[in-house]
């Protein structure tokens, strides 16, 4: 087996490369997100794009992803119904999962669990007309592909006890976690969720597109190794990858 590789192409949006070489992007915003190392063209290798909720920073340019490479879209079942309305049919190849369950998608095993945030979709309406759509939920994803490690994606979440039974049920060798304060957890909250988790590596993202949510990522990786000196944090910069 290959090893595996996750970009970081910016913000809250990242290419994961499994063991098998199946490509999956989660959360692509990739048009229109000032951090972005990535535009559509470059993502014509997608096979599988995972969205973990519907706000226009993590949908993204999931939808037209999708439509260009007939990729599996996996998410929620309210967001995969608002992608029912752009082209994309409902349930397409068994793609949407909701909180708690899980689907087997070629090689991977895809599991959707907790997070804490809200979710609305905010979709190409919201754009013109500042139209949002009812959401009924956020998740994160457990990716767990054959002859590889796992890997947990937190989508927006703020800390949350269960990350703990995260832990227990699924051991995810690399936890991929937001640490940008104000929309979700801050350095010293994330700290905390590594600690919980016991990853052996933990990727921070969805920190420094924006004023708002710029972060000391070495403050971070400080906190981590006071509260989780098992696991070491990997900070990248757009753009750039971690291979395990």
């Amino acid at each position: 087996m290959d090893k595996q590789t996750i970009t970081w192409i910016g913000h809250g949006s990242w290419k994961f490369i499994t063991a098998n070489n199946t490509v999956i992007y989660v959360d692509p915003w990739l048009e229109g997100n000032p951090s972005s190392s990535m535009r559509i063209d470059d993502a014509a290798d997608a096979q599988i794009v995972c969205v973990t909720h519907g706000h226009d920073d993590h949908i993204g340019n999931s939808i037209e992803i999708c439509k260009r490479t007939n990729a599996i879209l996996v998410t929620l079942p309210d967001v995969g119904a608002y992608a029912a309305l752009h082209g994309i049919p409902r349930d397409d190849r068994g793609g949407a999962v909701h909180v708690g369950g899980s689907i087997k998608i070629m090689d991977c095993r895809i599991r959707a669990v907790n997070a804490l945030h809200a979710s609305d979709v905010w979709g190409e309406e919201f754009d013109t007309t500042g139209q949002v759509s009812v959401g009924t939920g956020c998740c994160g994803f457990v990716i767990e592909p054959e002859g590889g490690k796992s890997v947990y994606f937190a989508g927006d979440t703020g800390i949350f006890g269960d990350m703990e039974l995260i832990r227990r049920l699924y051991h995810p060798y690399v936890s991929v976690l937001p640490i940008g304060d104000k929309y979700v957890m801050g350095i010293n909250e994330a700290a905390y969720a590594a600690q919980m988790l016991e990853s052996r590596y933990i990727l921070p993202g969805h920190y420094n597109t924006f004023s708002a949510i710029r972060q000391d990522v070495d403050m971070f990786a400080r906190l981590v190794a006071e509260r989780a000196p098992g696991s070491e944090v990997c900070p990248l910069k757009p753009g750039e990858s971690f291979t395990f």
